[in-house]
């Protein structure tokens, strides 16, 4: 699907001076990393949208623009799980079980 939107001629010349030929892109790009930031789009969502061929060219494209890609709350659902998997399981014989952990 290609979708096409109005933009005045007014601010379309005043962006095209700094962005010149790339103020299309510009635009595509804001709006990819928009929706990224906010969970909208997944990171093959933001290779397909913007032609790139590897996960890497996304990599790159994310941090070039200062998005990580593992987010403090990636790591607090890890912690989460890794804390579920502990106590969900028991140790192994040759681990002594200590009653609290201090």
């Amino acid at each position: 699907m290609d979708v096409a939107i109005h933009v005045p001629d007014t601010i379309v010349r005043r962006l095209q001076e700094q962005w010149g030929e790339g103020f299309p892109r510009h635009m595509l790009e804001s709006w990819v990393l928009e929706d990224y930031r906010a969970g909208r789009l997944t990171t093959e969502e933001v290779r397909q949208l913007l032609g790139f061929e590897t996960r890497f060219e996304v990599h790159g494209f994310l941090k070039a623009y200062g998005v990580p890609l593992y987010t403090l709350e990636d790591f607090e659902e890890d912690i989460a799980t890794l804390q579920q998997r502990l106590h969900g399981s028991r140790l192994p014989r040759s681990m002594p079980q200590q009653n609290s952990l201090r």
